[in-house]
């Protein structure tokens, strides 16, 4: 029989385990047990892990409490401060390796950690990839997810991505905020407060960083490249007319499993005059 990858570690900390569990639940944790398995894996001793379930029941989110995050099979450095991906997105990236050539160019606008772009690049085997964001606190953290696989720059949108990338770009993922302003406030706590308003709020509709991305996209992108980004099912018809608008051919993509809407613009196969020939 194998042995469990918690079993050492619940021997360690057996008399804590259960009372961990408790103290969750009342903090209003709703995956109580599995959050305290891998909170007694992190704790090194018995008052690192009591420090770590009073940052946890304090309302922090588990990934900044444990400072990683799996996501598409991987895990990833999430640091404080920092938007922490949620697990509808592996159905983005899905869509996204299924379109991309092979050394396809991936660009990650509001890269956050990084994680969507570097799990899309090892599943499509990019040849580039180039994420950025805003924030500071995420440029940090996404640049030591992305290491030696690509380059990560700092500030808004396409203004830090190198112009030579005009027209090359196969994979534009752009994970933007897509939260209406007066929703933000109805948000669970640990994201409110605790997750960058900037990444969270989309605006009057929750659509305003769309349509600037979706309004910059056929520039950077190559001929038949695509814009992919989420929306909530509400969203998609405005969304989808948000690329449309933009000079796009949109497709709406759903996944009921993970209540994931997934939103894909496709520039046109021939070249223009903002697409050259690579």
């Amino acid at each position: 029989m194998p042995v469990h990858p918690f079993s050492s570690l619940s021997t360690a900390f057996s008399g804590s385990l259960s009372s961990t569990v408790v103290a969750l639940r009342r903090a209003g944790c709703v995956f109580a047990e599995d959050e305290a398995r891998l909170l007694h894996e992190a704790a090194a001793s018995a008052a690192e892990l009591s420090l770590l379930v009073e940052r946890r029941a304090a309302g922090l989110p588990l990934e900044h409490v444990l400072g990683w995050a799996d996501f598409h099979g991987r895990r990833f450095a999430v640091d404080a401060g920092v938007f922490v991906l949620r697990r509808r997105t592996e159905f983005l990236v899905a869509q996204a390796a299924a379109l991309a050539p092979r050394r396809a160019v991936v660009v990650d606008l509001c890269c956050g950690s990084g994680a969507l772009g570097v799990a899309l690049a090892a599943a499509s085997d990019a040849a580039e990839l180039h994420a950025c964001d805003v924030e500071p606190a995420a440029v940090r953290c996404a640049r030591r997810n992305v290491g030696d696989l690509g380059h990560v720059y700092e500030g808004d949108l396409f203004a830090p991505l190198p112009t030579a990338l005009r027209g090359r770009v196969d994979v534009l993922l752009a994970n933007v905020p897509y939260v209406p302003t007066g929703d933000v406030e109805l948000l669970p706590a640990e994201a409110r407060v605790h997750e960058p308003r900037v990444a969270l709020d989309g605006g009057g509709d929750g659509l305003d960083v769309m349509r600037r991305v979706a309004a910059g996209a056929p520039r950077w992108l190559a001929p038949g490249g695509s814009l992919l980004v989420e929306a909530s099912e509400r969203q998609r018809d405005t969304a989808a007319e948000v690329l449309r608008a933009a000079g796009l051919t949109p497709r709406v993509l759903v996944s009921e499993e993970l209540y994931a809407t997934v939103l894909v613009g496709t520039a046109e196969n021939s070249p223009s005059e903002d697409h050259p020939k690579r």
